[in-house]
């Protein structure tokens, strides 16, 4: 990082607006101290598993068939066990390190050596062995872990079925126990409930976690999980009862074997139930701890929590390095004549441009902090030091919130920086249009964005409805959010958030100055609070209504509350890059990052202007300042733009593009000397005046 950073500073002449801070008597961002900040509490994982990523035994090679892309992750996958890089959420007992946080911060790096590789191994250790680790007790623990790290049990995660994604509850697998032999009997009762998308399924897999309905005694107990064998380790055929297809080749992420199962008659022993949450006796006597059918499901669920907390961090890991591509390489591209006859303009000097990525810039930061904070609350979860069903339910919220807006964006990101780059950034090369390839399916996998933003609606409609029970509709409109930095964070939903406008002042007030923190928050923060007000009051007594009425209710509102759970992610970002903000020390440092912020806040207002103009929380003409105000914040991030995408921390073996080595400011500054020289031995051709036409002039 430090030798392209050094060689795009260098040479015989500055592009215009590249950082001279100093020079100029502004601050200076402390690159070191900012990268440190980014690392977070799991700064030395983070360390080594860069290391690991930047080792080119595990990058991607393009152009590979998707067979060939296969073999090759799977080798690398021997190559992570050999490194010990995927044991660390493992107990110690068996060779791991229990540390949860650790073991996602390392895994999300992954990306940036092949997102094949991330999402094959996720799958191997972080859904399949750690449903059985969650899922199961110690005697599955003891069975199956040990083949599980080793990769010497490769295994899937069949939760999906072609014909319910996201309502896992509604999945037609059966698993029916049969007393007389102690078996589960698994089933796959028509097309609709075969396993679908299941990576490992179609090559790799000897075994699987299957969710099916637990049936005993003629009931049926919902959705559990089961460990079911798939293959023989020795021919590597399916065991009897068992099939599949191969999925084929995909839009991305070719280097997995995602696969289709189907089950007939399968039978396996009463023990491979993974009984953490939900037992059967021999005789077929079902137990569980968690007496509500429907908080178990969510449980077990809960449990598997992991994936979209690791898809969040691999967003916004991809994200850095399109814009640390896409920034380098706009630092150093010199197009047209703008200011100069002699001179062409750096890209990055044009504010479209500063608005196309710095806006974006912003945007991960706050995605970063935001989910070093998620990080943070699964480890308090996962190790057991805040592990309560409230911190659960808060966990699981939080990451159906954050990981929908991290995901979008990164996608947004690798398209923006592409199309800033031009033609090169085209190029297979610059990997802008292969990491989007593998990307896209972030979207929706380990949870459809749409339909987690819509679990957090109506974690925020619970909430509302806690805290302003007794409350009107005419009452709540007049309500403004005054909650201290973070709250909305730490309070995943709505509590003790609200006060009269008449004990601060009208909304319209609070807000007058864009640039002030306490003004973006109100603004954000009251936005959240109206929109939940809004739907809450058009949703009251829903739960009274017949079953269809109350459905078709809440369908008319579902684009609205859904909104309302994007706006209220949102806050969260801005909310936790401002409470980064004060983990700074250096003044300068700070006084860059607080534009950033500010620059974060004010594209989210100027997004959504048409709702605080609509709803009177902006006048016409302060809303007309919005984006001047921004348009000056990217003329001052400009000079530190290099700095910036510098304490991402990635170096040339991460970003692995082109146009990001420098050799771009090569090729100027070989056309730069060339026309000198021709200039100074006046070999110049001169240019073509434009023709006058001259006053009664007869030429035709």
């Amino acid at each position: 990082m430090t030798e392209v950073a050094d060689r795009t500073s260098s040479g015989t002449r500055e592009p215009a607006g590249t950082p001279a801070a100093a020079q100029a008597g502004g601050p200076s961002v402390d690159v070191a101290e900012l990268g440190e900040l980014l690392l977070g509490k799991w700064a030395d994982v983070r360390r080594t598993a860069r290391g690991l990523a930047g080792r080119p035994e595990v990058h991607k090679i393009e152009g590979l068939t998707h067979t060939e892309h296969r073999k090759r992750v799977f080798g690398q996958l021997k190559y992570l066990v050999d490194n010990r890089a995927v044991h660390r959420a493992f107990p110690e007992r068996l060779g791991g390190s229990s540390d949860h946080g650790g073991n996602i911060a390392g895994f999300e790096e992954l990306v940036t050596a092949d997102p094949s590789l991330q999402i094959k191994a996720g799958v191997q250790w972080g859904l399949f062995g750690a449903a059985v680790m969650h899922l199961g007790t110690q005697e599955h623990h003891d069975a199956w872990l040990p083949g599980i790290m080793s990769l010497d049990i490769p295994g899937c995660f069949a939760m999906t079925e072609t014909g319910h994604g996201s309502d896992v509850a509604s999945i037609s697998t059966t698993a029916t126990y049969d007393a007389a032999t102690q078996e589960f009997v698994v089933n796959t009762p028509f097309r609709a409930a075969w396993k679908d998308y299941i990576g490992n399924a179609a090559e790799d897999g000897l075994a699987a976690v299957v969710f099916a309905q637990l049936v005993t005694q003629g009931v049926n107990h919902g959705v559990h999980a089961f460990y079911v064998p798939l293959r023989d380790p020795d021919t590597e055929e399916f065991l009897p009862g068992v099939g599949g297809e191969d999925d084929g080749v995909k839009g991305g992420l070719n280097g997995i074997d995602n696969g289709r199962l189907h089950f007939s008659e399968v039978r396996i022993p009463r023990t491979n139930l993974l009984d953490r949450y939900g037992a059967v006796s021999a005789e077929g006597k079902y137990s569980s701890p968690i007496a509500s059918p429907g908080r178990r499901f969510f449980t077990m669920l809960g449990t598997l929590v992991q994936g979209r907390v690791s898809l969040d961090g691999a967003a916004v890991a991809a994200s850095k390095v399109a814009l640390a591509t896409a920034i380098r390489y706009g630092s150093e591209r010199r197009q047209f004549h703008a200011s100069s006859t002699q001179e062409e303009e750096v890209l990055l000097d044009y504010q479209r441009h500063q608005r196309r990525l710095f806006t974006r810039l912003a945007t991960t930061f706050a995605a970063g902090f935001a989910h070093e904070q998620l990080l943070e609350k699964f480890d308090d979860v996962f190790s057991g030091r805040h592990d309560s069903d409230a911190d659960r339910q808060d966990l699981e919220t939080l990451a159906a919130a954050l990981k929908p807006l991290s995901t979008w964006h990164a996608l947004d990101t690798l398209q923006e920086c592409r199309e800033a780059c031009g033609g090169a950034g085209f190029l297979i090369e610059n990997r802008f249009a292969s990491l989007r390839a593998d990307l896209d399916v972030y979207a929706t996998f380990e949870g459809d964005n749409t339909v987690l933003l819509q679990l957090v609606a109506k974690r925020l409609l619970a909430d509302f409805a806690k805290e302003f029970r007794k409350v009107d509709f005419g009452v709540l409109a007049r309500f403004v959010v005054t909650q201290a930095a973070g709250a909305a964070f730490h309070r995943t939903g709505l509590r003790a958030v609200a006060q009269l406008v008449a004990d601060t002042g009208s909304v319209q007030k609070a807000a007058v100055a864009l640039r002030d923190e306490g003004g973006q928050r109100t603004l954000l923060a009251d936005r959240v609070q109206s929109m939940v007000a809004e739907v809450g009051s058009a949703l009251k007594g829903a739960n009274k209504l017949p079953q269809h009425q109350a459905a078709a209710l809440f369908n008319q509102h579902q684009d609205d509350l859904i909104d309302a759970a994007q706006a209220h992610a949102e806050l969260l970002q801005w909310e936790a890059f401002t409470e980064a903000l004060g983990r700074i020390s250096d003044p300068g440092t700070k006084q860059v990052m607080t534009w950033l912020r500010d620059l974060f806040g004010l594209s989210l207002i100027e997004k959504h202007l048409s709702w605080y103009l609509m709803n009177g929380r902006l006048s016409m003409q302060r809303g007309r300042t919005v984006g001047a105000y921004t348009n000056r914040l990217l003329a001052k991030i400009r000079p530190h733009a290099l700095e910036l995408v510098e304490s991402f921390g990635y170096g040339p073996e991460h970003l692995r593009a082109a146009i990001a080595s420098g050799s771009e400011k090569e090729r100027q500054d070989e056309a730069r000397i060339y026309f000198e020289a021709q200039r100074a031995e006046g070999k110049l051709p001169a240019r073509e005046k434009p023709h006058r036409a001259v006053k009664g002039s007869k030429s035709a």
